[in-house]
């Protein structure tokens, strides 16, 4: 069965509750598997440090519906339970064609659309700070807008008062709908945030504490009796096909060194491009930009993710030997892959949010300039020369968030790119420099493993690494 976590509205409580959830089941020495809705890097974080477990995204723009059923069922085998965060609203996505339907659906991506997907019952939370019969009406309209998303109940969220409860509680008894959950007001618990969303975990001191003080409210505030049966994972046949994440399990290529720059500056990667370049056959070697003064011994090839390099903007300039050694390594044709983050620290420089500049690895002519201007969502990309991932022509689909803008745009540039939107006007995007693609535009390679066997397949055509790019 399972579950899967929504709200009325973004900001209204799911991650706090999903990881409630998640902290009352991991202390009581459950298994469970989590997922996200979307493309989101740093939810998934804090789900995979409570459990242990990679949390996995759920997306179909990224990937496609197929690959989203896969992914679910394949990483629910063996484990009791299962709790899936949604996204934004409930009913919040976009206008896109369904690749197995083929036709338009109006909530794509959404958390009702993933719902009715996996065939799995929503739980609603709903913030209650300014609401009394009134929330009535809202879990009605939720629960009667598409009978195909079957509401197994609501968490009711900031609750002020016992006077408070009791009108809520008076208000939903006609719908016979269940109270799973009931959440005080309280400035307490909170996780903190900046620019692009939450800290990522590995900043946050005292993060085992705050999970404790999550698994202690969970205990308190939920319905176990009822959510216990409502989380346990029961695959639908359906559902059960054969995987595609099941393929390539034995190496194809010759086991090729990737280094993944991974540390508080680079630490956005979805976990299935991961697993994937591991099954095509690489070594993943993690070293941090910020601390190692040299690439890992033998490297063939390179990955940076995205991440927050405009935060430790400082410590990455100090670090000179690293970007010394990187700029070599690309300089001498060593198959890079970067993205957002990554993009940004392989540019002449970083000029932060109060206008000070710092040198990066300067294999661009170009420098990535912070601002207020948030760049954010689905990006349809067409290749408009080879790269070591793509041929001329093809198309993916990735996602762009970020708050820098380049000073210098590529004078041959990787992709054409628009949104989701019709009527969205085309722009050009991407850098191309010997064996390096470089774009703000992040990709998951669920539905493009010839991304990832291209990448390994440059690597390989390359003679043996050498021990190092001093």
């Amino acid at each position: 069965m399972s579950l899967i976590i929504a709200g009325e509205r973004s900001g209204v409580g799911k991650t706090t509750i999903t990881l409630a959830l998640l902290s009352f089941l991991c202390k009581h020495k459950h298994q469970v598997q989590s997922f996200k809705v979307g493309p989101d890097y740093i939810d998934p974080m804090f789900h995979s440090a409570v459990t242990g477990r990679p949390c996995r995204n759920l997306d179909p723009v990224l990937t496609s519906e197929n690959y989203v059923r896969s992914c679910f069922s394949h990483h629910c085998q063996g484990v009791k339970y299962a709790l899936v965060e949604g996204v934004m609203g409930l009913f919040d996505g976009i206008k896109f064609e369904s690749n197995s339907q083929g036709k338009e659906i109006s909530d794509f991506a959404s958390t009702a659309h993933i719902a009715r997907l996996l065939d799995i019952p929503v739980l609603l939370v709903i913030d209650c700070r300014s609401l009394s019969g009134s929330v009535a009406a809202i879990a009605h309209g939720y629960r009667s807008l598409d009978p195909r998303v079957k509401i197994a109940g609501v968490i009711l969220n900031k609750v002020g008062s016992d006077r408070h409860l009791q009108l809520l509680k008076d208000a939903l008894e006609t719908l016979n709908l269940p109270i799973l959950g009931i959440l005080r007001r309280q400035n307490t618990i909170t996780i903190p945030d900046r620019h692009l969303g939450l800290v990522p975990t590995e900043e946050i001191n005292q993060l085992q504490t705050l999970f404790a003080e999550l698994a202690s409210l969970a205990e308190n505030c939920f319905d176990w009796e009822q959510l216990l049966p409502l989380l346990q994972t029961k695959i639908d046949p359906k559902h059960s096909f054969a995987s595609s994440l099941n393929k390539n399990t034995s190496p194809q290529y010759p086991r090729t060194k990737i280094a993944v720059a991974k540390d508080k500056a680079f630490s956005f990667y979805y976990q299935d491009n991961l697993d994937i370049l591991q099954n095509l056959g690489a070594e993943l070697l993690l070293w941090s930009p910020l601390k190692d003064e040299k690439l890992p011994p033998g490297v063939q090839g390179m990955y940076f993710g995205g991440g927050f390099p405009e935060v430790f903007v400082e410590e990455l300039a100090r670090n000179e030997l690293a970007r010394k050694a990187v700029k070599k390594a690309i300089a001498a044709g060593i198959p890079t892959y970067a993205e957002c983050g990554g993009l940004m620290y392989l540019c002449e420089a970083i000029v932060d949010f109060t206008g000070k500049t710092w040198e990066m690895v300067g294999i661009l002519p170009s420098q990535a300039v912070m601002g207020k201007k948030l760049t954010l969502g689905y990006r349809r990309g067409e290749a408009k020369q080879d790269s070591i991932i793509l041929k001329t022509g093809e198309v993916v689909w990735g996602h762009e968030f970020h708050r820098s803008q380049l000073s210098n745009k590529s004078t041959q540039p990787l992709f054409t790119i628009k949104s989701y939107r019709v009527d969205s006007p085309e722009t050009s995007e991407g850098w191309q420099f010997k064996k390096l693609h470089a774009s703000y535009v992040h990709l998951h390679f669920g539905e493009y493993k010839l991304i990832a066997e291209r990448f390994i397949q440059n690597q390989s055509s390359n003679l043996k690494g050498k021990d190092n790019y001093d």
